[in-house]
């Protein structure tokens, strides 16, 4: 299955090619090439199992790649480097883990300090400012584990923007959080890309694609297309990406109806 790609893209932020990844011998990914633009903000989005997390966990170096090339900006990625910062999945962090919200923010600056530098006064400084972007402040010294799931997004949001990457990867950052809350991430996340800023979401609501995001690529294991939204949103595509189940998760089937009546 060929990939369409609408979009010629120079100098991407991040540029994959024949990425294959493999769980146990079976392929999770399978020769996938990925390209991000810069200042943008771009969804990958695909059914369940289609390989998304797993396409961000190699990205970042902590999936070993059966086959397949990383470069960012150009160059090898090193995962130690400060490049890319990272909001995981809310389902794989351990909330019991016995530290507060501040304490967690700043572990996002141990790339800069080192791990045996303890922070300093500017430091925290930046983690309460990044806490007051995402509406957290006033729970710094709360534990983590008493926050709700909304609550805790906004800290690792904050724990990732206090690395003051040029690349953002956010694995599922609307998952499970208010409608408020997900006003206020993606008016953050416009923000970030108004700063010159990449950022890559795993997304899983095809309803608001469009009004979210500019670029989008799908992928089921394999990629099936990457582009502008307003291209690759398309029946045919989704049909690609999600067999049967397309017309049910969108309703671009009664929008392209509308438009073929008026026509």
């Amino acid at each position: 299955m060929m990939m369409t790609q609408t979009t010629k893209i120079t100098n991407p932020a991040i540029d994959v090619t024949d990425l294959t990844v493999a769980y146990h011998e079976k392929p999770v990914l399978w020769d996938v090439d990925f390209q991000a633009p810069q200042d943008t903000l771009l969804a990958i989005v695909g059914p369940n199992g289609a390989g998304k997390s797993t396409l961000i966990k190699t990205i970042l170096g902590l999936l070993k790649p059966a086959a397949g090339r990383i470069q960012v900006f150009g160059k090898n990625y090193r995962p130690q480097s400060r490049l890319i910062g990272y909001v995981p999945q809310k389902g794989t962090v351990d909330w019991d883990f016995p530290t507060n919200v501040l304490d967690v923010v700043l572990m996002g600056r141990y790339g800069h300090l080192g791990w045996f530098r303890r922070p300093k006064v500017e430091d925290r400084k930046m983690a309460v400012d990044c806490l007051e972007k995402v509406g957290m402040a006033d729970f710094m010294n709360r534990q983590i584990s008493q926050l709700s799931g909304g609550q805790q997004q906004r800290v690792f949001i904050a724990r990732a923007l206090i690395q003051d990457a040029p690349i953002y990867l956010m694995d599922e950052p609307f998952a499970g959080v208010d409608a408020a809350t997900e006003r206020s991430i993606i008016t953050l996340l416009r923000e970030l890309k108004d700063k010159g800023k990449t950022i890559i979401c795993v997304h899983h609501d095809l309803q608001t694609l469009k009004e979210y995001f500019e670029w989008v690529m799908l992928l089921n294991v394999r990629a099936v297309a990457l582009g502008k939204v307003t291209d690759i949103l398309t029946q045919e595509n989704l049909r690609k990406t999600y067999g049967g189940k397309a017309a049910f998760l969108t309703g671009l089937k009664e929008e392209e109806e509308k438009g073929h009546a008026s026509a």
